[in-house]
């Protein structure tokens, strides 16, 4: 069963900006404004941050951001309530990302029926086992057709992709480097690491994210892979210009 990530992929190979940002941040209720201001700025896909208190994959940018996010108020509870007219405004794929233990206070399925609710197409846990995947979460992400999505690094065995490969489905997150979002290791450096991925021929598609931050390395990961996921430069710039639809619209065309 299609969702809104499975029919953009399969419409688009190619070119594909996907944009993160943190929920509740810079301001608690900015959620619904960067989602409305980046759907019209034609960005194809977003992830929003759940803020965490001990968020492992991401850099200080990030970690500073969901540290204020958590400040102003904001929960897993609070963003499903600023995204319950969501689908009224927007129409392309949506994935939350964020952490397994926020999600299992939640409760599971619960978290999985909310989304499906207010049109959320598929979820990111970095730390999310594959066992775990398997037995708790697989049944309720197909029964609600929500995407897991997963990350893969230069040291996931080609056993291990190809598991990820079977059991989910959207997008395969290809991390660039072993670091935290934002990390400053070069792209160019791993260009034999996307070469191999591609070689696998794998179902799904990929999308390249961590270090991808201007037009010249959004470019490269179009070489490798469908396209790209830009979360650090895009909060730094935010940080340094605004929420607005010309700061945002700014942003997005100094990429593609």
């Amino acid at each position: 069963m299609n969702n809104r990530i499975n029919t953009l992929f399969s419409k688009k190979k190619s070119n594909i900006l996907s944009i993160y940002f943190t929920a509740g941040y810079p301001a608690l209720d900015d959620t619904m404004t960067i989602l409305k201001n980046l759907d019209t700025a034609g960005v194809d896909l977003v992830e929003i941050g759940m803020p965490f208190s001990d968020p492992l994959a991401d850099g200080p940018v990030i970690q500073h951001s969901s540290e204020q996010a958590l400040l102003n108020g904001i929960t897993i509870a609070r963003l499903f309530d600023q995204l319950k007219e969501m689908r009224q405004h927007i129409t392309m794929p949506i994935v939350l990302m964020g952490y397994l233990n926020p999600v299992m206070r939640y409760g599971v399925e619960a978290f999985l029926a909310k989304c499906a609710e207010v049109g959320v197409d598929g979820i990111i846990l970095p730390d999310l086992p594959m066992d775990y995947y398997l037995s708790h979460f697989k049944t309720h992400c197909e029964y609600y057709n929500i995407s897991n999505i997963m990350l893969i690094s230069n040291d996931t065995s080609v056993e291990r992709v190809r598991q990820i490969d079977e059991q989910t489905n959207g997008f395969i997150y290809l991390v660039s480097s072993n670091g935290t979002t934002g990390s400053n290791k070069s792209l160019e450096s791993q260009q034999d690491y996307y070469r191999h991925i591609r070689s696998l021929v794998l179902n799904n598609p990929a999308l390249i994210g961590f270090g991808v931050r201007d037009k010249q390395t959004y470019e490269l990961t179009n070489q490798y892979s469908s396209g790209a996921i830009i979360g650090t430069a895009f909060m730094k710039h935010i940080n340094e210009h605004g929420i607005d639809t010309d700061s945002i619209q700014n942003f997005v065309k100094g990429i593609r």
